[in-house]
């Protein structure tokens, strides 16, 4: 189990001398990262490199996604790979190895030691240098704490004792995935949503762990570009990951609801706040001279709402949440709870429930979407929300096709009362922005013309709703 942590240079040394322990081993490291030309070992979630330092050539390869991975580790030849070794060869064809080639380097200067702590034995490794692939290249600065022996609870114990002396943003990127990104050229593209990977045979415990994981790694990733690069498209995923793993947490509630959780929610909470981005203006250009006259107001409250957002994702605040939220849902009081039953049950079993439960909720105001009121349809569209996210987490346990029919009419819902919603909460916005002069006039005409197009969005979205409630319901097992 390894944790990583994103460091400013100048904070290193003091990251060093609050660790436990005395002595320090320097080396200089040199890794190439190999993969096939349709980048086969990416996609399965495994990285082949050569380490040279010290005289010596090892070969390593590391499978798996989250803190705990597998690692099969032996000397490499003197030039290229040992392409007999067995993770390999289970990993790729004899065709598929023949093709193998450097990807991209990573080289470093690395200060380490050993030692123990809380009765585990932890090594601290501390990484300058950088990662490159072709033309680009990306400065590396890291903090590496790797449980050889011993508790979790002590890595997690240790990672807040450090983070008192510098400020530690936990990453969920290793160096592969850094240097896949860098060759791909997707350095600062806001991170999407990837797939959860379940299986038939996973307990519900286990996919909520991946589920959070995933999101909790969506969370960190957009955060770092969100404190690079200003943008509304990463500000936008960062807003959906918070949601998804306030979703998960939600839906997982009967299992994982402790002590800890309801501080976890809370301080979602906060940052899913903190991050707010109003979307009025988003089609104000179809609204020509109007639309144009407000630009300026919504531009200014854009920029100081993203100025916020920039704040809290640097923050010590939200530093402590993502280590926090990563303890718990990889350690927490949780785990050995009273629902061991619930815990080791099917995930499976346990999804088809919680989305029936999610489902019983929206199909009960389906009948009577035109006469709900704004505030009901607003609640509807959290459910339907809801319901999507939690279905798109769970969806390699059923049917493909079952699920993707149900999604796209399900989202179809959602794009209407959201849309019904915008009308709703517009006059609220343009209160916010106190236009002033020729503003105030273009408020008054893209109200107007909101509340004009909102008859023909309620039909729709009664037409929608109908469309998704005679659709098969994917998780009836």
């Amino acid at each position: 189990m390894e944790l990583k942590f994103l460091c400013e240079p100048q904070d290193l040394d003091a990251v060093l001398a609050a660790a436990p322990g005395d002595g320090m081993e320097t080396r200089s490291l040199v890794s190439t990262y190999y993969d096939t030309p349709d980048k086969r070992l990416g996609s399965a979630h495994i990285s082949l490199r050569i380490r040279e330092g010290g005289g010596k050539r090892v070969q390593t390869l590391k499978r798996g996604e989250g803190f705990t991975r597998e690692e099969h580790e032996g000397p490499a030849p003197a030039e290229g790979l040992d392409l007999t070794v067995p993770a390999l060869r289970k990993a790729l064809s004899p065709a598929q190895r023949r093709k193998l080639a450097p990807a991209f380097t990573v080289a470093v200067t690395r200060r380490q030691r050993t030692f123990l702590y809380e009765g585990a034995e932890i090594e601290l490794a501390i990484d300058e240098g950088a990662v490159t692939a072709g033309e680009r290249q990306r400065v590396i600065s890291e903090v590496e704490l790797e449980l050889k022996a011993g508790p979790p609870t002590a890595l997690f114990a240790l990672a807040r004792s450090l983070a008192k002396t510098a400020p530690l943003y936990l990453s969920f990127d290793g160096k592969a995935s850094q240097g896949a990104a860098l060759r791909d050229g997707a350095g600062l593209v806001p991170r999407k949503q990837d797939r959860v990977k379940l299986k038939r045979g996973t307990t519900a415990a286990e996919a909520f762990q991946a589920i959070a994981r995933n999101a909790l790694t969506q969370i960190a990733a957009n955060a770092l570009i969100l404190r690079e690069a200003d943008g509304e498209a990463v500000l936008h995923q960062l807003r959906v990951s918070v949601r998804r793993l306030r979703s998960a947490i939600a839906t997982f509630k009967p299992i994982v609801e402790d002590a800890v959780a309801p501080a976890i929610r809370a301080e979602l909470k906060w940052l899913l706040k903190a991050c707010d981005l109003d979307v009025f203006a988003r089609d104000n250009a179809a609204l020509g001279e109007a639309g144009a006259a407000l630009a300026p107001a919504v531009e200014a409250a854009r920029a100081g709402a993203h100025a916020k957002a920039q704040a809290a994702v640097a923050s010590k605040r939200f530093r402590d949440l993502v280590l926090e939220a990563t303890a718990w849902v990889e350690t927490g009081a949780w785990l050995s709870g009273k629902h061991e039953k619930r815990r080791k049950g099917s995930a499976r079993e346990f999804a088809a429930k919680a989305l029936a439960r999610r489902w019983k909720r929206i199909a009960a105001r389906a009948a009577e979407l035109e006469d709900l009121g704004d505030a009901g349809r607003h609640h509807l569209r959290i459910d339907a929300k809801k319901l999507r996210y939690a279905l798109e987490a769970f969806a390699p346990l059923f049917h493909k096709s079952k699920v993707d029919r149900f999604l796209k009419r399900l989202k179809t819902l959602q794009d209407e009362l959201g849309a019904l919603n915008d009308a709703a909460v517009a006059h609220r916005l343009v209160a916010r922005l106190k236009p002033a002069g020729a503003g105030r006039a273009a408020a008054r005409s893209v109200l107007a013309a909101r509340d004009h197009r909102r008859d023909k969005t309620l039909k729709s979205a009664t037409k929608a709703m109908r469309h998704l409630a005679a659709a098969p319901l994917p998780w009836v097992i």
